[in-house]
């Protein structure tokens, strides 16, 4: 009698708590979508290149608020190259510090069109993380961290140019207070640019702050290309 009572009561529990603990895959996913539902946040990119890399960027610093404006500081040498972006459409300077739309520098010579196909690709942070977690093994917690190996197709994709060869790569993403503020990736492979093969390894590591104080100021001359 008492094991038939038993097991009608245990019928009775909602079955949502014998549910799964959240996966580290959960908790990186949750964290991101936190961070992309703040209504602004600042953002630091560094890449950090062999001394034998061909190009070897500067940081790459953004700002950005809810269904607003994106406006993005890219430094390559001695050269700052601002972008601002709404939805689907982004507008650039282009070498004489004109504002220009993306488009309109699709076919452009040298490096105005390398830097506008790179800002139509470009994505936040927290838009970020959905293709860094596919590309994923499986992750692992390591404290407030979460780290994974990549697989070679996310390694891959890793490099928006170019076929690398070997490709290998890493990911790690740290999560205070269930919120995304800081992520990793470290890639391998080589490369070949003008006939010479070169080591194509980097670390790219994104920090962010100022969320929900941040005041994105989109220049006046890009906000009207973008209307």
């Amino acid at each position: 009698m008492k094991r038939n009572l038993h097991l009608a009561f245990a019928l009775l529990i909602p079955a949502t708590l014998f549910a799964a603990e959240p996966s580290p895959k959960d908790d990186v996913t949750a964290a991101a979508k936190k961070l992309g539902d703040q209504a602004n946040y600042t953002w630091k990119t560094t890449v950090v290149v062999p001394d034998s890399a061909p190009f070897k960027p500067g940081p790459t610093e953004g700002k950005t608020e809810k269904d607003g404006f994106t406006y993005i500081t890219m430094s390559f040498g001695d050269n700052l190259t601002e972008a601002v972006k709404k939805g689907d459409k982004a507008a650039i300077t282009d070498m004489e510090g004109n504002w220009k739309l993306a488009s309109e520098l699709e076919n452009a010579e040298g490096p105005a069109r390398f830097f506008s196909m790179m800002v139509k690709q470009m994505k936040t942070p927290g838009a970020q993380v959905a293709d860094l977690v596919a590309a994923a093994k499986e992750l692992k917690k390591e404290g407030d961290a979460y780290s994974a190996e990549m697989t070679e197709d996310g390694a891959k994709k890793q490099f928006r140019f170019g076929e690398p060869k070997n490709p290998k790569g890493s990911v790690k993403f740290w999560i205070k207070d269930g919120s995304l503020v800081k992520f990793e990736t470290k890639v391998e492979a080589r490369m070949e640019f003008n006939g010479n093969e070169f080591d194509a390894a980097r670390t790219t590591t994104t920090e962010i702050k100022e969320v929900g104080t941040t005041k994105v100021n989109a220049p006046e001359a890009a906000q009207k290309k973008l209307s």
